[in-house]
């Protein structure tokens, strides 16, 4: 799996040439594309300017000497390479199992091309069956995990050894068990519009372009 997830990070990084801005994913595929864009910054010279999508990403980033701005100070980015939890027909996507969604989908919004690797596993005919994340505010979290247990959504706040677990931007994440998702879109505006909540893990209609290696081989997937 590991070595699959390799080939689709290489593959994805073919996308980014001399001058542009490119947004640096974050999780076990995007790891690869960002390695392999700090080799082609040090072995071949390539002149990039990197936004990150995590601390996670930002460390690795800077470790490889890919030079780094805030995604506040850019008008624009050319190329974004992302993982994704999983990918359904209709290009819409669970991303969030790292827990980066919010800066994940921050950086994306303002992306000309967005591309997500994955390895053939995440191909699925309906979303849902991974946990969808949610990113709530701290305050008042309870409340609204009362309300998704109403509602019949199976949610469980993220937990780490030291406790909940706290995304860069300082909320919990309450991941929900929905087995499937029928509308996506419809459920993406739900959640949006609850009191409380940051983001969601549905990243619908915004992916361009989805990078699949598989046993036979590598896929690309375009909309």
């Amino acid at each position: 799996m590991e070595e699959l997830k390799k080939i689709a990070g290489v593959t994805a990084a073919q996308y980014v040439k001399d001058g542009m801005i490119v947004g640096l994913g974050t999780g076990s595929t995007a790891y690869y594309f960002v390695e392999e864009i700090g080799r082609r910054v040090n072995e071949e010279g390539l002149q990039v300017i990197g936004v990150t999508t995590s601390s996670r990403t930002t460390e690795q980033a800077q470790g490889l000497g890919i030079p780094l701005k805030a995604v506040d100070d850019i008008d624009s980015i050319d190329v974004t390479v992302d993982g994704a939890d999983e990918v359904d027909p209709d290009f819409n996507g669970i991303k969030g199992g790292g827990g980066a969604l919010l800066m994940e989908k921050i950086v994306a919004t303002p992306t000309k091309e967005y591309i997500w690797v994955v390895d053939e596993s995440k191909i699925v005919d309906h979303l849902g069956a991974f946990k969808l994340p949610v990113e709530v505010v701290q305050y008042g979290a309870e409340r609204i995990f009362r309300e998704f247990e109403a509602k019949g959504y199976k949610p469980s706040f993220r937990e780490t050894e030291q406790g909940r677990f706290i995304t860069d931007m300082k909320n919990f994440i309450i991941d929900l068990d929905l087995g499937r998702i029928d509308n996506p879109v419809a459920f993406g505006k739900e959640l949006k519009a609850m009191t409380g909540v940051v983001d969601h893990g549905l990243f619908n209609g915004m992916v361009d372009k989805v990078i699949v290696a598989g046993k036979a081989g590598v896929t690309i997937l375009e909309k």
